[in-house]
């Protein structure tokens, strides 16, 4: 028995049947993508963390003497109205 009831000889076709669909050059392709991937995720994740331990307060917080980024929304102040039919529309 093999991992969740499936044998050595399953595992074995799958791969077969994979390798036939996609071919060596393209799981190799998809191999490297992937470990690039993961090795760039890692990087990310640990100048993250030395990022973080520089900072003060908490996150989400702007620093003290730093303006607060303006992400450009507008904010409207006003109150929803019943919309009103269009010339020509019928009312259901």
């Amino acid at each position: 028995m093999g991992f969740g009831g499936i044998s050595i000889w399953q595992l074995l076709i799958i791969l077969v049947i994979v390798v036939l669909l996609f071919g060596t050059k393209k799981l190799r392709n998809m191999g490297g993508d992937l470990g690039s991937a993961i090795k760039n995720f890692r990087q990310s994740v640990k100048d993250g963390e030395t990022e973080g331990d520089t900072t003060a307060g908490k996150p989400g917080e702007p620093e003290e003497g730093k303006p607060l980024e303006d992400k450009g929304g507008r904010v409207f102040d006003a109150q929803a109205t019943e919309e009103k039919p269009k010339e020509g529309e019928r009312q259901s």
